[in-house]
């Protein structure tokens, strides 16, 4: 693989803070809007006006509609409620990263690809992290936080699914209209759990720097995280770019304990430590066993 320039490097490293950061920023806009209702203006403002300026992608839209309600519902819909009260940024940012097991899971099960000894070991100590954010209940996080992130990640792997069956597309087209998919039901979503009343009362209460943290969900977070991250994959191998993915739960939890105040004890260290190494072990893991082949053969 060529080196990274160092340009391109930073360029990641901005995407990657974006995407770990942003945790903080739905926490902001959960202050005064309902959990619902904030994914209902996401995903709007995700599909409008970008609509307008990207073709729609030659996908079926049975695989679109499908992204966009395991994205747009399962995904930030299950986040967006556990994080307003069950769980706080930092963790919601590390228990979210489990998507890689579950896709990697989803593809024992229904593709029958075969899973190497290095992805269990890293599938076991993910699992241990999460076992031991689960037991620790000091306000940063319920159990029903944690099974809620969990089943966020679950929906997330399974639109990694649906993106590989797609194959080769304009990513951002794909997220853009995709979202269109997702508005409908999130809007039936938010009039039966916020409520007329809570979404009425939201509205009202959001000042300027509630809308901007909205916006900052589809234009930042969403148009330009992704065109980015796309960008650079399409110009650098996918093992130059994919391992920044590993530093999310970092400014995650840095963010979460700097802007927020959210405690560092060391079962949360413990926690990251072993979510981390778990998702470092899946993703060089084989690759590493592919060298020591090699080696061995040369």
């Amino acid at each position: 693989m060529a080196p990274l320039p160092f340009r391109h490097f930073l360029l990641a490293l901005c995407v990657v803070a974006i995407w770990g950061s942003n945790f903080v920023v739905i926490k902001y806009a959960l202050h005064a809007l309902p959990p619902m209702t904030l994914a209902v203006l996401r995903f709007s403002f995700a599909f409008l006006p970008a609509c307008f300026f990207l073709r729609r992608p030659a996908v079926d839209w049975r695989n679109l509609g499908g992204y966009g309600l395991f994205i747009g519902v399962g995904q930030f819909g299950l986040l967006y409620l556990a994080m307003r009260s069950q769980i706080s940024p930092g963790l919601a940012s590390l228990v979210v990263q489990t998507q890689v097991f579950f896709t990697l899971l989803l593809a024992v099960r229904l593709r029958k690809e075969k899973v190497l000894a290095t992805q269990w070991l890293g599938l076991a100590l993910a699992a241990g992290g999460v076992g031991v954010i689960a037991l620790h209940t000091d306000g940063s996080t319920t159990p029903l936080g944690v099974a809620m992130v969990l089943a966020a990640a679950f929906c997330w792997a399974c639109a990694n699914l649906l993106t590989q069956r797609a194959g080769r597309i304009d990513m951002l087209a794909y997220v853009v209209w995709s979202s269109a998919f997702a508005v409908p039901p999130l809007l039936v979503l938010a009039l039966l759990i916020d409520g007329p009343q809570q979404i009425a009362a939201g509205l009202a209460a959001a000042d300027l720097g509630t809308w901007a943290a909205v916006l900052w969900q589809a234009v930042g977070n969403t148009l330009f995280g992704y065109g980015l991250w796309s960008w650079l994959l399409a110009r650098h191998a996918a093992g130059r770019i994919v391992p920044l993915a590993l530093l999310v739960p970092v400014f995650g939890m840095g963010s979460a304990s700097l802007l927020l105040a959210e405690p560092l004890p060391g079962w949360k260290l413990a926690a990251a430590a072993l979510v981390l190494g778990g998702l470092a072990i899946n993703l060089f893991g084989p690759q590493l066993m592919r060298w020591r082949a090699a080696s061995r053969e040369a």
